[in-house]
């Protein structure tokens, strides 16, 4: 992760100030690296070792910072990561403009790579995570969402990044199709379970270790899984509270929300979801050749259960 932090820094060089300092902002807030991290531990479980790899691991992040930026701005989030959004300390235009110029340096270092297959694999999943933005835009203050609906723009929006994470470890490593689709969909589960349980702390969670103001979710009108299990297992009345709620984004009754949430066993719901999705990423891990690396993803998925913020 060294290496990767020193390409990343190497790639911040710009002769335009605002861009370099806006981005060193928010990649230098203490973010978990998790999609370059899952790129290294598949580079390092199918035995690849060649530079190229931090290069490719600091593609993702620089494509993860962009839509950081861009949804904080979408969001009107006003913190992340226990500090000030960068929207907040910089404008929505730099934060925007310097979403822009990430993706764009992150398309020129996937060149390096000299592997369509890879810039496929990124160029795509990109797209997608656009597509997700925009899926989850249209159902904002949408409480007839339902759990398909929801898993379809999370698949998008967050899972896709870690996805393909993992796939381009593989095709670094020259790996066979069948163990490029292993990778892809530990990727995946991965990246869903790690969603699923982000949804959940924003109403159980510490807004200090965390890191963002609880009740984001509800005031952005986020129709997220521990509301779809409170609507489908309150009572009439308790579901009508929380419809009202979602459509409004009133944050006046986020206690009752979360009462509610709390009381209808929903959260017990949404975490076996979560685990479900980290069980399908462990039993992929175990299909790959078995060194520190493949225990290391093995510990991963299920420490993932356990995480605060």
């Amino acid at each position: 992760m060294r290496d990767v932090d020193a390409v990343i820094a190497q790639r911040l060089n710009t002769g335009v100030p605002l861009v370099a300092q806006v981005s060193r902002y928010i990649i230098s807030a203490g973010g978990k690296r998790l999609r370059p991290a899952l790129l290294l531990l598949i580079c390092g479980a199918l035995g690849f070792k060649g530079a190229q790899r931090f290069n490719l691991a600091a593609v993702v992040e620089f494509i993860h910072t962009a839509t950081l930026l861009h949804d904080d701005v979408v969001d009107d989030s006003s913190m992340r990561r226990g500090n000030a959004t960068a929207n907040e300390t910089f404008g929505n235009p730099a934060s925007v403009l310097v979403g822009d110029f990430l993706y764009s340096r992150a398309f020129q270092m996937m060149v390096d790579a000299q592997n369509m297959r890879i810039m496929e694999v990124l160029a795509d999943a990109t797209n997608i995570i656009a597509e997700g933005e925009v899926m989850q835009l249209m159902n904002m203050h949408n409480a007839a969402l339902d759990e398909s609906g929801y898993l379809q723009v999370i698949r998008s929006k967050t899972a896709k990044l870690f996805e393909a994470s993992a796939r381009v470890g593989a095709l670094l490593a020259g790996a066979t199709p069948e163990i490029e689709a292993t990778c892809a969909e530990y990727g995946q589960a991965l990246g869903t379970a790690f969603q699923v349980i982000d949804d959940v702390l924003d109403y159980t969670g510490n807004a200090e270790v965390m890191g963002k103001n609880l009740g984001d979710d509800l005031r952005e009108g986020k129709t997220t899984l521990p509301l779809i299990a409170a609507m489908q297992r309150g009572t009439p009345a308790e579901r009508e509270l929380i419809q009202t709620a979602i459509e409004t984004g009133r944050l006046d009754l986020i206690d009752q929300v979360v009462a509610i949430v709390g009381s209808t066993g929903a959260l017990t719901v949404a975490r076996q979801a979560a685990a479900d999705e980290a069980q399908r990423a462990i039993a992929a891990a175990k299909r790959l050749p078995e060194n520190e690396y493949t225990a290391c993803l093995l510990q991963l998925a299920t420490q993932l259960l356990q995480r605060q913020a």
